[in-house]
């Protein structure tokens, strides 16, 4: 009998740290860089918790994803992924850019309260 409570205990346990897990697991935002601009250029997340931004770059140039806003710089590689957390973000709006062609690469971060 205790080996089978044992077992039981410990599936029940496995089960609950990965819906932990699972639960825990951060909001992802796709950008692509193409033309030196971000697609989409605009996007909502939820504020107070963590964003993992996924960011393709499809130019022949490398670009650094930059925001003074956001507390971020980081690079991508021509043809290249790279993937990046930000937040959690009080409520607002968060401007970023593209670095090396900030007159056209531009973009903004609405982080918006969950409705109760």
């Amino acid at each position: 009998m205790r080996s089978a409570s044992a077992a039981l205990s410990l599936v029940l346990a496995i089960g609950l740290v990965t819906a932990t897990s699972a639960a825990a697991e951060p909001t992802t935002v796709s950008l692509t860089l193409k033309g030196h601009r971000f697609t989409p250029d605009s996007f909502t997340v939820p504020a107070g918790e963590k964003v993992r931004i996924v960011l393709t770059n499809q130019d022949m140039a490398t670009e650094e994803f930059d925001s003074h806003d956001l507390k971020v710089e980081q690079l991508v590689t021509p043809h290249g992924r790279s993937s990046f957390t930000i937040g959690p973000l009080k409520p607002g709006a968060y401007s970023f850019m593209g670095e090396f062609h900030p007159d056209t690469a531009q973009g903004r971060v609405i982080a918006i309260e969950a409705a109760r």
